[in-house]
């Protein structure tokens, strides 16, 4: 059998490492790379010989051509950009030789070595650099330590690429001279999205996932049969709970081996006794909607008992009646590139989608310097764009670059109050350093303790999360199957599951613009485009795509009043919440009071959400659109879809929305038509307005949320269609009376305080009036809070 040696194109990055000349500066030791007025390199070599390959983390220094000053005199090098000013003093990097000040405060100063640890806080009491994100949460109940990112409330921070290998013309890591200093640093203040957007080009974009990802994902680490695997998925199916991945843990393999082969850990061959015919489960899964993905913790290699030892033993060069392992080692290219043709190749072309690599044994390699877990993120992401699919892998974080290699497996994580806590914040400085992908084990994985609140914010948070993937360990009590938790539990996880499909439409376009525009599907408050610095403290808050902003519920609810709070930040303008329809006002800080059955998940007005119809649950291109529409200015939103290939056909459909002429738009669809339904069933809900009149169309109000439903029927692709308001738009106020009364009827209360709190309403017509005299009375200060949280949402409320 012939062995698999070569490296194949598809393991080939596309780089351009190269900076223009015009932009180098550069003498005996040092060099300086002014890439944008923003951004430097700068090297320095003991030999004299600088790196003009491309590294693990950056792929490109093609930036164009940017104006600066160089004053070079003998003992000091100053160049001077639009925003930054480097002085060094042409000697090995040192703190007081070598300073790039930004343009936007006094803070605004890095020196080498320098960088601010991780106690180090601003003013407002946050972090200086506003952190990155971390390899794995494992084991971990609650917050860990972060590295930094690339953006600072300071406005400089800095990426040191001196331990980075270098990427030989096959992409392989090779090493890099010894002493060697390679050095960038961002300085671009508070402009937070520009700094990524030069990273992300910097470092190669982060590609697009396919649309399957973007669903609800099932994994469980459970000895399941395949019989009891068809059965749980055919119970979902029945219970209306959409899933589009499933994963299944290492029992999918032989775990139970012969001793003289060391332990089950690692395995590559199916259990026949649990998955008699896994081909056809493969398929049946396959026809049901569902992708699959297998876990392998590859660090003992292949040994004996493996199916496709002979074969694996061969290619290596080891008599395959010796029986003698072969060992793994990713970082030699003949192990890696048989490994992937003769071991999972084969279990791919049985069914296998991708693969969920568990690597958990530390960062040394047969080349020193090469972290096992990068190559293999690095190599299987690769391998799975074989025969032009779109690629995707399953791991753990590897540090900077690893954006190129979606999707973040989060790690091992404690099923508590306080890990649901850390994740959002977790989730959302991942950005900083390009890092958009993250899957967490949504509910916690193992110990802690059952909680069916607990459960419930998880499952909320997974909805608005990078990738929802419901998990659990193997233990009796902790699956994570709705029906295990009481009835009100078990309708919200349905609900939020479901919606989670019905927002595909949404994530993946938002998944296209994480692709294009370098802009992930979540970003901190900080990067609103009208920050304050409120939005610097509210870590848990995070703007979900373009449309949205997300507050997750992570703490438990108050036992008397039946809700539990977060605080947050709304920006300038008027905002909607998505579930409940009431209107608030932004440019503040609030309290947010909600009960089991929601979050906080606000649009702006004018934000228009694109969503399947309620009934359309799978992940492909629908054939029904419901597009949600928010009441008070102006909205445009860009559908995209398209084909799923690694080179796409696309098809694009704006949607405009005039607020003020009452006219919204679905212009005809643009690109390859072909790819969508010729025709879909439309339905527009207007958010946040008084009833309107409609034209052509029949309609219903919804006074509870203040929603206007319009049903437009069959819609044309290429042609498009007009909805057109016939009656003046008029932004609603939020029916407070009534919320008041739905608040105070379900808290567990004094009766009298229920009748005192209406009796003020009854007697005060103003919103200040109601304030004052609520104020004045012995209440808890939880049940004022969600008072004032209705009273003072917008000032319509008078």
């Amino acid at each position: 059998m012939t062995p698999v040696t070569g490296i194949p194109q598809r393991f080939h990055l596309s780089t351009a490492p190269l900076a223009p000349d015009s932009a180098i500066v550069q003498a005996d030791n040092h060099r300086i790379t002014v890439l944008t007025p923003q951004l430097v390199r700068i090297e320095w070599s003991p030999s004299g010989s600088f790196a003009d390959q491309p590294t693990q983390t950056v792929l490109n220094r093609d930036f164009p051509p940017c104006e600066f000053t160089v004053t070079d005199k003998d003992s000091t090098l100053e160049i001077i950009t639009e925003h930054l000013h480097l002085s060094y003093n042409k000697q090995r990097p040192s703190r007081d030789g070598l300073s790039v000040t930004g343009k936007g405060s006094y803070h605004s100063v890095w020196r080498y070595g320098e960088e601010p640890n991780s106690e180090s806080a601003d003013y407002l009491g946050v972090p200086i650099n506003l952190k990155g994100t971390a390899r794995t949460l494992d084991d971990a109940d609650g917050a860990i330590d972060l590295e930094d990112g690339l953006v600072s409330t300071w406005g400089v921070a800095s990426l040191d690429d001196s331990k980075s290998l270098l990427l030989d013309d096959e992409s392989w890591p090779i090493s890099r001279e010894e002493g060697a200093v390679d050095v960038y640093v961002f300085a671009h203040g508070t402009n937070y999205a520009q700094a990524m957007a030069d990273f992300h080009h910097l470092s190669g974009p982060p590609p697009m996932l396919p649309r399957y990802a973007l669903g609800n994902w099932w994994s469980r680490y459970f000895p399941y049969t395949q019989d009891g695997y068809i059965e749980l998925m055919n119970r979902f199916a029945e219970e209306d709970l959409p899933f589009s991945v499933a994963v299944i843990d290492m029992d999918w393999h032989q775990t139970d081996i012969d001793p003289k082969y060391g332990h089950g850990w690692t395995g590559y061959t199916w259990n026949t006794d649990l998955f008699p015919d896994h081909v056809r489960l493969l398929e049946w899964l396959h026809e049901k909607g569902l992708r699959v993905t297998l876990n392998v913790h590859p660090a003992d290699g292949v040994r004996g008992s493996e199916q496709r030892y002979p074969e694996m033993a061969e290619a290596m060069g080891i008599d395959p009646d010796s029986d003698l392992p072969v060992s793994f080692d990713i970082a030699d290219k003949r192990f890696a590139m048989n490994y992937f043709a003769k071991i999972h190749h084969p279990l791919e072309d049985e069914g296998v989608d991708f693969w969920w690599v568990d690597w958990q044994q530390g960062s040394s390699s047969s080349i020193p310097g090469l972290d096992p877990l990068w190559m293999l993120n690095h190599l299987h992401y690769l391998d799975s764009s074989r025969g032009g699919k779109r690629g995707m892998t399953f791991s753990r974080y590897a540090g900077p670059g690893s954006h190129r290699y979606p999707i973040g497996f989060s790690g091992d994580t404690i099923i508590s109050w306080e890990s649901l806590d850390f994740q959002p914040y977790f989730t959302a400085t991942a950005s900083n350093i390009g890092y958009g992908w993250w899957s967490h084990d949504i509910g916690g994985h193992a110990l802690g303790y059952k909680n069916d609140e607990l459960a419930t914010r998880w499952v909320q948070f997974g909805c608005f999360s990078p990738i929802n993937r419901l998990h659990s360990g193997n233990n009796a009590f902790s699956g994570k199957e709705p029906w295990q938790f009481n009835e009100i539990a078990e309708r919200v996880q349905g609900e939020y599951l479901r919606f989670r499909h019905r927002l595909v439409p949404y994530l993946y376009t938002m998944n296209e613009r994480a692709h294009s525009a370098a802009t992930p599907l979540i970003l901190p408050m900080y990067y609103h485009p009208s920050p304050a610095e409120a939005s610097l403290k509210v870590p848990n808050q995070y703007l979900f795509g373009s449309e949205l902003l997300v507050a997750p519920i992570t703490s438990p609810r108050d036992p008397h009043l039946n809700l539990a709070k977060v605080t947050a930040w709304l920006p300038p303008g008027t905002w909607i919440d998505i579930f409940t329809g009431l209107i608030f006002y932004g440019d503040r800080s609030t309290v947010l009071y909600r009960g089991i059955e929601d979050i906080p998940v606000l649009a702006a007005a004018g934000s228009i959400l694109p969503l399947t119809g309620p009934d359309q649950l799978r992940v492909d291109n629908p054939a029904a659109l419901e597009v949600r529409l928010y009441a008070g200015a102006d909205g445009e939103f860009l559908l995209y879809e398209d084909d799923d290939a690694a080179e796409p056909r696309a098809v694009r459909t704006r949607f405009r929305f005039d607020w003020r002429a009452g006219i919204f738009s679905i212009a005809g669809a643009e690109g390859e038509l072909d790819v969508v339904p010729t025709a879909r069933h439309y339905t527009v809900v207007l958010v946040g307005a008084r009833q309107a009149e409609v034209e052509r169309f029949a309609t219903n109000y919804d006074p509870v949320t203040n929603s206007l439903t319009i049903d437009v029927g069959e819609v044309s692709t290429a042609d498009g269609a007009t909805v057109i308001f016939s009656s003046e738009l008029v932004l609603h106020d939020n029916a407070v009376e009534q919320r008041v009364f739905e608040l105070l009827d379900q808290a567990e209360i004094s009766f009298e305080l229920k009748q005192d709190v209406m009796d003020v309403l009854e007697r005060n017509s103003t919103a200040a009036r109601r304030m004052s005299a609520l104020m004045s009375m012995r209440m808890d200060d939880d049940l004022l809070g969600a008072l004032s949280e209705l009273l003072l949402a917008h000032p319509n409320e008078k």
